[in-house]
């Protein structure tokens, strides 16, 4: 086999651009993943029902501990948090009604914009209809007379 020579940083220009054709084969280096620091194991989480160690108790966790990165909430934790995302929610649809009823009203006003000016151009067809009418009545007459 034919060894392929390590990839240069630069390039020469000059062969390029001459029209010669390049013999150079670069290869990009494999980019290599950081390690993942490492974590300490929380061990097993199967106790029995009556220990002490049942709960959250975050003075006997350690930092690396994953059941302190993810502490139980009581029920009126959650309870607020229900709360405050039904409040969040009633607020956004709250806006999408009014944006909804700002957007009608617009429509509604374009519509009627647009009804006026569509009476205005039947008025203004008829008008211009009117007077070829009566241009063509009166056209032959003035040629007549010269």
């Amino acid at each position: 086999m034919d060894e392929i020579p390590p990839p240069t940083s630069t390039m020469d220009w000059s062969d390029a651009s001459s029209g010669s054709s390049i013999d150079q084969t670069s290869i990009a280096p494999t980019p290599i993943r950081p390690r993942l620091p490492s974590r300490k194991s929380s061990g097993t989480m199967i106790v029995p029902r009556d220990s002490l160690e049942v709960g959250p108790n975050e003075m006997k966790l350690g930092p690396d501990d994953v059941r302190s990165m993810s502490p139980r909430r009581t029920t009126e934790d959650i309870e607020a948090l229900g709360k405050e995302a039904r409040e969040e929610l009633q607020r956004h649809a709250k806006a999408l009604q009014d944006s909804l009823i700002t957007l009608f009203n617009r429509i509604e006003a374009v519509k009627e914009e647009h009804d006026k000016l569509d009476n205005n151009n039947r008025f203004l067809q008829k008008y211009i209809g009117d007077l070829m009418t009566t241009s063509k009545i009166t056209a032959p007459s003035s040629r007549s007379k010269k």
